[in-house]
C-alpha cells in the first residue's frame, strides 16, 4: 500500500469522492453532512493524500490548515472503499497526515464525524482523539461528534 499527495480533479479521484459523498449522503441528512467540495480540496491549506492497493486508488484522507479557532488542523475526508475496509487504511492514512502536520508546526488536530460511524470513532479514540464541542464554524448537532489531538511538533 501506498499513500501520496492526489489532485483532487484527478478522473479516479473524483470517483473516489463521488463514493465518499454517496457513503456519507445515505448515512446523515444534508444538514449533518460536512462534505469538503473538489474545490475545497485544492486550496493552498488542504494536505490531501490517498492510498492505492495494487496501482487502484482506494482510500482517501485530508487535513485542513485552519486559522478561525486558532491554528490547528481538521481533518476531513477519511474514506476507505468498502471491500477494502478492515485493513488498517485509515490508520495509515491518518498516521500519514499526522506526520506531515506534525512536521508543518501543526500541533493541534481536530475532526467532526459521525454517531453512526463507530469504526470510525473508534479508530479515532485509538489514535488517541478525544471529544470536545463544535469548534470554527461547526454548531451543536446531535449526529456530530467533535474530536481533537494534541501532537508534538516538529518530530
Amino acid at each position: 500500500m501506498d499513500i501520496e499527495h492526489l489532485d483532487p480533479d484527478a478522473p479516479e479521484v473524483r470517483e473516489l469522492i463521488a463514493a465518499s459523498d454517496a457513503f456519507y449522503i445515505d448515512l446523515y441528512p444534508a444538514e449533518s453532512n460536512h462534505l469538503e467540495s473538489t474545490a475545497d480540496l485544492k486550496r493552498r491549506n488542504v494536505i490531501f493524500v490517498g492510498a492505492r492497493v495494487d496501482a487502484g486508488l482506494v482510500a482517501s484522507g485530508a487535513a485542513k490548515i485552519m486559522r478561525d479557532d486558532g491554528v490547528y488542523a481538521e481533518i476531513k475526508r477519511v474514506f476507505v472503499l468498502e471491500r477494502y475496509r478492515g485493513r488498517g487504511l485509515s490508520r495509515q492514512i491518518m498516521q500519514y497526515l499526522e506526520n506531515e502536520l506534525r512536521h508543518r508546526g501543526i500541533g493541534l488536530l481536530r475532526l467532526e464525524t459521525g454517531v453512526r460511524q463507530p469504526e470510525a470513532l473508534g479508530l479515532y479514540r485509538k489514535l488517541g482523539y478525544r471529544q470536545r464541542g463544535p469548534f470554527g464554524s461547526y454548531r451543536p448537532d446531535p449526529l456530530s461528534v467533535f474530536m481533537e489531538k494534541q501532537v508534538d511538533v516538529g518530530v
